[in-house]
């Protein structure tokens, strides 16, 4: 045999020896007491507390023992029973009566899938395995079961373990019942209620669990386990079958075990079952519970009475009906004879007419009715025999005939009267209820001070409400017959009962109204704004301080009860007088509740309890010589209450102290519906249409306070009102208000929409300003209304009109800012959609001033939530986040940005303007010219609207355009090395044949020049970006702004950077603080993407001069008015000062990175290496620029022929803007190959006042030498031109217009100290193209071998950093 079965068999072995006995005790059930298990007696006292008797006398230590084991076995049922309901769910609830058993239950794994050799088993219990021939009935599942036995035997050894525990808690628990049934005096309610309870819970419990035991396969189980047993133990029986075999005998069926086992305390089951009866009865009496206000905190009959005492008992006892109908159920099934007494008819027939089913555990249940047909009407037919052979005296055989036949009658018809009247009798106490507990709510409510004197009668309707609801979902859905045989018949109950509905909102009011009572002093009540006040009450008790003060109070009582003659002549022994001053010393150190200190007191009554219950175990003992008899004698004369019922109350009310909210869930939780779930659904039709109708009221109401915003919010409400307006707008209205002011044309009526300044103002006009003054009135009435209702109730939906007020706004905020971000599937004007956003806001915010909620919070997070809706974490890590989700509004905004001004995929023409900080089209992006969307102030707005998130969402996406676009050039680099290396030994052996034939084979070069001039054109929006954000941080936060321009000109030069000082400087060039904008943003990128990382970057500079032969330049015509080229080629400049000084300095970054550190500890003795790191960067940066120029310079004047000038212009001004736009590359350089005098001659013929000249330097010079031609041209004796861009140029206005030229005096007109200005306040270095622009750079620069700078006001302040050139024109 194994070790566990060795093990179960010592432990089951006859208790005869002290260690069986011991294993029989309390320590055997540990495994089915909760951790929370702790009995009345002890609680809030660790578990192993049992052994606090041992210090009594052996009396009232035997008892108090015996009072806890009463309540451990009562648990330990409740163990026990979840364990077989599990191992019914594990074998899918099979039918062990008609042995029908599912595929499920074979498939569980728990009996061998032999179903002929298992259920032959179990048919033919109680037979010997040995005696059934097995081998004939299925040879080879045996065989199978001989070579599996090891893992079937461990698999059913801890279920058999379960039938060791039935069959000892049924020896253990019969055992004490008939114990405390043969040695307790009394076990009346009125006397003796404590005692009796716990007794009728343990007695209702042996009857349930063995019932319960029925459903489980009890003979499959032990007849398996012992064969298996026998074939691996040489045929051995297992020690314990025979006696399971006789314990499950006995309890087949379990009724009959049970009549027999219980034969003995039938009558004293009898005598408590008449005992309780009448508030059985009372509890069906709806007209008496009514009339007689049972349930009514106030007299029924004179209302002006607020305390209700004419029943105050028999109204506690109404809390313990439920229990009462068990017990009948129960007691009357496993002790039939007591039906015999004459009381007992009506008491069975009232509770059997009013159930059809009594629960075992959970949703298991068993039908009332077919078991009393077939197990008690048998019994009363044998006693009506009996009576009528005359065994017994003739007149006691008469009654008891007599009374027999009436219970054969009443079980016989019982039956059908339930099924037709079961429904109709609990649906009119529904109703009761439900009218007393919304009594009970509204009057507790308004008088809350009288709610805890009548805590019991609240504890009463709530179990009355538990007890109906919990029976309503137990009959749903029940079948009923009246044999087994017989058709079954449907209970017909409606599933849409809707006063379940309303009995579960009464009941979650109660228990919310008991809730805020317990523990806290109530604050006064107003009540149509004046206070009510009860008596003298200023404040209200709570609960548990009243029931601290009647606990205090009753310690007098006690006392004074314990000093009476009668008392002092009963000579009580020295346990029982322990006992009542341990008592009278708890009550007496109870504190004293003092106002606002209530909640602060924390005291344990639970020794209080116990030494209650240990007194009464002695005084209700047949074997005490003081008995329960003798103390109600003595202290009942006093004229007041006894000292029984002192104590028991005391007991009562100590519960409502500590044990407060436990007594509230088992009076009204509804923990077990949760097993109903299946019928959850179909419960509360009508509550469900009352929930549904409300809803959609509140909707209607919440409909119209969205129109009136959306009305206020129109063109034709505070939008009237806005006398500001757009520049094409404005344009519109005077060319159509001056074509009104002549005498011969029509004056229109409707002159496109906008109104006349002042229409506002005239008679016929004022309809409309007083619809709006209405419209702002019924918007604040109506939410002063919404704002000031109480909550709407309805079940257990609770409707607050404030949130959904809330809710309403907010929702229609934001979908009017989806709205109003597109108009006609395009982008609306960021300044118009902030105008249109700020107009919704100052709506909501006068709607708020008349809501007690913070709207604007509301507003923020809506923005916030757009402009970033990614984690909220990574809203405070600067690292860029692996998934990045942002708002729908700021992703809207940033794709068309992207796609239609970066991209250009319109095909509208972008164009890049230095001279006006923006975009220009040539036609229409969506409804818009370019520039009117990318101006500064429209990017403001933008950045007002969004803030930080929505700058850093589009400065992403054009990383990631940029990082793509030097993707393909790093590609092209790569494919190109080789020749690209031959190019630069050309160029450096100044084989000029050569150098163009290897040029000519770099492969994809129109390409990259388109890509360079996309990644220029992103650098140019991402510094308007920058630019813009600088200003708005600027303007909200002045003191950041200063902080982090004082920050950037502080920060150490070292290579490589220290992560924050990388991460601070990129803060400050996202808001344009740092003057070279392009380069930190390209050196970011390629950090990020892990860019120039390879030797092929060192060849850029002859990759991009080769760029000098592309056909791009065939297009390429220079824009006086927008200082740039007509296809964006100035972008191409901005692309390569950017990449080659950003690469530079990654790639000196990263050899810095892998370089070792010096033998000797240190890198240099001059320099700090971190500062001489950066200087060499710089200085690497500057030779790559100018080697650059030297040989750019020399492609363009090598392929310049006297037959061919052609875009020789474009080219040279292209260098000289590059020059000026990067701060590494001095002016001397480009001096060097290009003189000065050819640039300026080519400025002033651009600038030129006459629009028809050509450039002379695109003729053929008479002495066909280009230099000759060149240095003799003079703007004195040119000839007027015409413009040489065929393109258009673009004005400030969103309109189209041809472009112009503007002469020189227009452009001297500006005053260079106000530019001067506006360069001071923008950070910035760029220089712009022309010598006649006075916005040029008036900030020093370093050259080679000069330290001059430009100081005045000069036309030509370019040229004044050179020694050389033509310093003396003016």
């Amino acid at each position: 045999m194994s070790r566990s079965g060795q093990n179960l068999s010592a432990q089951n072995a006859l208790s005869s020896s002290p260690r069986s006995r011991e294993w029989e005790g309390p320590a055997r059930w540990m495994e089915y007491l909760g951790p929370e298990m702790t009995s009345p007696m002890t609680s809030r006292r660790p578990k192993n507390a049992g052994s606090e008797g041992a210090v009594q006398s052996s009396g009232g230590a035997h008892k108090g023992l015996n009072m806890q084991w009463l309540y451990q076995l009562t648990a330990v049922a409740e163990g026990l029973m979840a364990k077989m309901y599990r191992l019914n769910q594990i074998l899918d609830y099979p039918d062990s009566v008609g042995n029908v058993f599912s595929e499920a239950f074979w498939k569980a794994g728990l009996f061998p899938n032999h179903p002929k050799i298992c259920v032959l088993l179990s048919k033919k219990f109680p037979e010997h395995h040995s005696k059934l021939q097995l081998e004939r009935v299925d040879k080879v599942a045996l065989d199978a079961l001989n070579d599996s036995a090891e893992v079937h035997f461990q698999s059913l050894e801890p279920w058999v373990q379960l039938l060791l525990d039935l069959m000892a808690f049924r020896e253990q628990a019969l055992r004490l019942i008939l114990d405390l049934s043969s040695t307790v005096i009394t076990l009346l309610p009125h006397q003796n209620s404590l005692i009796l309870h716990a007794f009728m819970d343990l007695f209702c419990a042996f009857v349930r669990v063995n019932l319960f035991a029925e459903k489980l396969p009890r003979k499959m189980m032990l007849q398996m386990y012992n064969l298996l047993h026998a074939i691996l133990r040489n045929d051995r029986d297992c020690d314990f079958y025979h006696r399971l075999v006789q314990f499950i005998d006995s309890y087949d069926p379990p009724l009959k075990g049970l009549q027999e086992d219980l034969n003995f305390v039938s009558p004293r089951i009898g005598e408590v079952l008449e005992a309780v009866g009448p508030v059985i009865f009372l509890s069906t009496d709806t007209r008496k519970l009514r009339n007689e206000g049972f349930l009514s905190p106030f007299h029924p009959r004179y209302p002006e009475i607020l305390t209700n005492s004419a029943h105050p008992m028999r109204a506690q006892d109404l809390a313990n009906v439920t229990s009462y109908r068990e017990w009948v159920l129960f007691g009357y099934l496993v002790c039939p004879d007591e039906l015999l007494r004459v009381t007992s008819i009506d008491i069975a027939l009232v509770v059997l007419k009013e159930n059809l089913v009594v629960p075992l555990f959970r949703d298991e249940y068993m039908l009332v009715h077919e078991d009393y047909q077939f197990y008690v009407l048998p019994r009363i037919l044998e006693s009506k025999k009996m009576a009528k052979s005359g065994r017994t005296k003739q007149k006691e055989a008469d009654l008891e005939y007599s009374v027999a036949k009436q219970v054969e009658k009443m079980i016989s018809e019982v039956h059908d009267q339930a099924i037709l009247s079961c429904d109709g009798i609990h649906r009119e106490r529904r109703i009761l209820l439900k009218q007393e507990i919304g009594r009970m709510v509204l009057f507790f409510t308004d008088q809350p001070s009288l709610l805890a004197p009548n805590i019991q009668m609240v504890f009463s309707a709530l179990a009355l409400a538990q007890c109906e609801v919990m029976w309503y979902f137990q009959h749903v859905g029940i079948a009923s017959s009246k044999s087994k045989a017989a058709r079954m018949v449907p209970v017909h109950i409606d599933p849409s009962d809707p006063t379940i509905g309303f009995l579960l909102d009464g009941m979650d009011h109660l228990c919310c109204l008991v809730r805020k009572y317990i523990a806290v002093v109530a604050k006064p009540i107003f009540y149509n704004n004046a206070m009510w006040a009860y008596g003298t009450f200023m404040t209200l008790a709570a609960i548990r301080g009243y029931a601290l003060s009647y606990l205090s109070s009753c310690a007098g009582r006690i006392r004074f009860l314990l000093g009476t003659p009668g008392m002092v002549a009963l000579d009580l022994d020295a346990t029982l007088k322990r006992l009542f001053q341990q008592i009278v010393q708890h009550l007496e150190n109870i504190p004293k509740p003092q106002g606002d200190t209530i909640s602060a007191i924390t005291c344990d009554l639970s020794e209080l309890r116990k030494d209650w219950l240990s007194m009464l175990m002695i005084v209700t003992s047949a074997r005490s010589s003081i008995n329960i008899r003798h103390l109600e004698k003595a202290t009942v004369s006093t004229g007041k209450e006894g000292l029984l019922s002192e104590g028991n109350a005391a007991y009562n009310w100590s519960r409502c102290v500590d044990e407060l909210e436990s007594q509230l869930s088992k009076h009204g939780s509804l923990k077990k519906l949760y097993f109903y779930h299946q019928h959850l659904t179909t419960v509360t039709k009508i509550g469900r249409d009352a929930v549904l109708y409300v809803e959609s009221l509140i909707e209607s109401i919440m409909g119209g306070l969205e129109g009136l915003i959306n009305i206020l919010d129109s063109e034709g409400g505070f939008g009237s009102l806005e006398m500001q307006l757009l520049p094409e707008q404005a344009a519109t209205l005077m060319n159509l208000t001056s074509r009104v002011s002549i005498p011969s044309v029509k004056s229109p009526k409707v002159v496109s929409g906008f109104h006349f300044p002042g229409y506002e103002s005239y008679p016929e006009n004022n309809g409309s300003i007083k619809m709006l003054e209405a419209a702002m009135q019924r918007l604040t009435n109506l939410c002063s209304v919404l704002n000031d209702m109480e909550p709407i109730c309805v079940l257990n939906h609770v409707f607050v009109l404030r949130e959904y007020m809330r809710e309403c706004i907010l929702g229609n905020f934001k979908r009017k800012l989806l709205a109003v971000l597109k108009l006609e599937n395009d982008l609306q004007r960021p300044s118009v959609l902030e105008s249109l956003i700020r107009r919704h806001i100052s709506i909501v915010h006068l709607a708020e001033q008349h809501i007690s909620m913070d709207l604007t919070q509301g507003i923020r997070e809506i923005l916030l939530t757009e402009a970033f809706s990614g984690p909220v974490s990574s809203l405070h890590l600067f690292d860029k986040p692996l998934e990045q989700h942002t708002g729908s509004a700021v992703d809207a905004v940033c794709n068309w940005y992207v796609e239609n001004i970066v991209k250009d995929l319109s095909g509208a023409g972008i164009q890049f303007a230095p001279l006006h900080r923006c975009f220009k089209s040539t036609g229409h992006v969506g409804g818009y010219f370019a520039e009117s969307v990318t101006d500064v102030r429209e990017l403001q707005a933008f950045v007002r609207m969004f803030g930080g998130y929505g700058v850093d969402r589009l400065d992403r996406m054009m990383k990631e355009r940029t990082a793509a676009l030097l993707n393909c050039i790093d590609s092209s680099l790569r494919a190109n090395r080789d020749v690209i290396e031959a190019v630069a030994g050309s160029m450096h052996c100044g084989d000029r044949i050569e150098a163009e034939a290897n040029m000519k084979q770099i492969i994809d070069v129109e390409t990259v020049v388109g890509f360079c001039v996309q990644a220029g054109q992103a650098m140019a929006f991402d510094c308007l970006l920058a630019e813009a954000a600088g200003a708005v941080l600027e303007e909200g936060a002045p003191l950041i702004h200063s902080l982090l321009s004082g920050v950037v000109d502080n920060l150490p030069d070292e290579i490589p950077e220290k992560k924050e000082i990388r991460r601070l400087r990129r803060v400050a060039n996202g808001v344009g603080v740092i003057n070279d904008h392009d380069t930190e943003w390209i050196r970011s990128i390629l950090e990020e993407v892990g860019g120039a990382n390879d030797g092929s970057w060192t060849l850029l500079p002859y990759f991009f001069s080769a760029f000098m032969t592309s056909s791009i330049w065939n297009t390429t015509a220079f824009n006086v008015d927008t200082g740039g080229f007509n296809n964006n080629i100035h972008c191409l400049a901005r692309c390569i000062c950017a990449v080659i000084a950003g690469s530079e300095f990654v790639r000196l970054e990263k050899e810095h990175q892998q370089r070792q550190p010096f033998p000797n500890g240190h890198a240099s003795e001059i320099l700090d290496p971190e500062i001489q790191n950066h200087l060499s960067a710089e200085t690497s940066v500057k030779s790559t620029m100018q080697l650059f120029v030297k040989f750019s310079a020399g492609i363009i004047l090598d392929s310049w022929t006297e037959l061919d000038r052609s875009h020789l212009v474009e080219k040279l001004i292209f260098l000289d803007q590059l020059c000026e736009i990067s701060p590494y590359l001095p002016r001397s350089s480009l001096e060097v190959h290009i003189p000065y005098a050819i640039l300026r001659s080519i400025y002033s013929q651009y600038y030129s006042s006459s629009p028809a000249t050509t450039l002379s330097l695109l003729t053929i010079s008479p002495r066909h030498s280009p230099a000759a031609s060149l240095s003799h041209s003079s703007p004195v004796t040119r000839q007027p031109f015409g413009n040489s861009t065929p393109q258009s140029s673009l004005k400030d206005s969103g309109y189209f217009k041809p472009s112009s030229t503007h002469s020189r005096d227009q452009i001297h007109e500006m005053d260079s100290g106000s530019i001067r200005s506006v360069q001071q306040k923008h950070h910035r270095n760029v220089r712009r193209s022309g010598p006649l622009d006075s916005g040029s750079s008036q900030q020093e620069k370093f050259v080679e071998g000069s330290t001059s700078r430009s100081t005045g006001p000069s036309p030509l302040p370019r040229f004044a950093v050179s020694r050389s050139g033509p310093l003396l024109y003016k």
